[in-house]
């Protein structure tokens, strides 16, 4: 089990606090698409954000998602009024009997194909994509304080130390690992997929669009806006089952992991110290697109 689909994981925050996607990433996706659009399927669909997007170019949407929190975070914010042509299920990228053999045009995955078990994911596709039908799965790694360097490796330190009280040893493998190397893992198999495309995004340090490639995902953050991301992060849920007496202050305690993260940063940078202080953060990004032969 994940740990998105735990009964104690907030899919509010993660609703709240997770960043979006920009319509550049959405028209690059159906600027790739050349087939029907009948209708789109959103795997690991989450609070509802992509399923929500694609309604406005598809009959229809399904989102899945094997968290049933995350598959009611999802209904109570798509209303059947504004978005008459989507619904959600309850289900694993894995197994989709609900959909019919050939009769997708589209399957997406935003933040959530290095979740999968690819053995049977792909066989499910070949089942279900329609041929000349698009794969198309995006995501994106830890973000980057592209005005600070120093910020960045602390937080990096925080992530990834495995020391108990800090974050890396709570993170779920191999998912982490695949997301964090922009899912160059996930190969679609050549004989059921062609015209293969990944589009990444490195950030830099030296300022906003100072990366490499080309870049969908960014924000100014207020800082206590980044501390409520970071507390979405699935090590981050991990480590308060292993920490339940800590409490972030933003929540009436102590202080958390988080909180410790930021108190370091703001040694460094006294401007981090303010909760309302605007960060510039870009995201390392990759969507990766395929098309059903």
């Amino acid at each position: 089990m994940t740990t998105f689909a735990k009964t104690s994981f907030s899919a509010a925050s993660y609703a709240t606090f997770r960043p979006s996607y920009p319509q550049s990433l959405y028209k690059e996706v159906l600027r790739y698409h050349g087939g029907q659009r009948q209708l789109c399927v959103d795997l690991g669909c989450g609070h509802g954000v992509v399923a929500r997007a694609m309604s406005k170019h598809f009959d229809t949407v399904t989102g899945t998602d094997p968290s049933g929190r995350m598959i009611e975070q999802a209904q109570s914010s798509t209303s059947s009024a504004d978005y008459p042509n989507v619904s959600f299920r309850e289900a694993s990228a894995e197994s989709l009997p609900f959909v019919a053999d050939s009769s997708v045009d589209m399957m997406v995955a935003g933040q959530a194909a290095h979740w999968f078990d690819y053995a049977k994911v792909f066989a499910e596709l070949a089942r279900t994509v329609k041929s000349g039908g698009t794969m198309a799965f995006w995501g994106y790694k830890d973000h980057v304080f592209v005005n600070s360097p120093k910020a960045s490796s602390i937080m990096d330190k925080y992530a990834y130390d495995h020391h108990p009280d800090l974050l890396g040893s709570y993170w779920q493998q191999p998912g982490r690992s695949i997301v964090q190397n922009l899912l160059r893992d996930v190969k679609p198999p050549s004989d059921a997929w062609e015209d293969l495309q990944r589009i990444e995004y490195e950030p830099g340090t030296n300022g906003k669009d100072d990366g490499q490639g080309t870049k969908f995902m960014d924000v100014s953050f207020k800082v206590g806006e980044c501390k409520e991301y970071i507390r979405t992060w699935s090590s981050y849920h991990s480590w308060r089952e292993a920490h339940p007496t800590l409490e972030g202050r933003s929540r009436g305690g102590s202080g958390d992991v988080v909180d410790e993260l930021f108190d370091e940063i703001a040694s460094t940078d006294p401007a981090f110290g303010s909760e309302e202080t605007l960060v510039d953060v870009e995201w390392g990004s990759v969507l990766l697109l395929a098309r059903k032969r």
